[in-house]
């Protein structure tokens, strides 16, 4: 697949910037932790923000253990269907190599499968141009508050 570059890209509001999007599926009650252990190598940084990350609601995930697998060593599950609560944890980080293995060595390090599900992809990410003052009514500071959550 072509890839076109964008990097020189700026617009009105803002620019991009190249970075890899790391999505982990865990455990729901796993996902604080991983977070955090992440942020022990990188401060997943957004824009002026740290510790961005998407999660998830709360889904199945599913898989058939095999013979030589560590649910059939432990649980005596070979070829018996397994399906367990999941979240799927969405960063990104900055593409540095040496970050990026610190943070996979990290999440494999906290996470608790023998093989955690890491996908790491190739991203675009806007970059918006900052301005804390901004009378866009748009931004959420200048809208009207209505009640609880804004």
């Amino acid at each position: 697949m072509e890839s076109t570059d964008i990097s020189n890209l700026k617009t009105r509001t803002g620019t991009v910037e190249r970075v890899w999007q790391i999505e982990i599926q865990a455990a729901p009650e796993d996902v604080d932790k991983i977070i955090d252990k992440v942020m022990e190598v990188d401060p997943l940084i957004y824009g002026r923000y740290k510790r961005n990350a998407f999660v998830s609601a709360i889904g199945s995930e599913t898989y058939l253990p095999e013979e030589n697998s560590t649910s059939a060593v432990h649980l005596g599950a070979a070829n018996k269907v397994q399906t367990f609560p999941c979240a799927l944890i969405i960063i990104s980080i900055r593409q540095n190599p040496e970050t990026l293995e610190c943070v996979l060595d990290v999440i494999r390090d906290v996470h608790h499968y023998e093989e955690p599900l890491i996908f790491i992809k190739d991203c675009w990410a806007s970059r918006a141009s900052y301005d804390p003052h901004s009378s866009n009514p748009n931004r959420w500071w200048n809208r009207k508050k209505t009640g609880v959550g804004n």
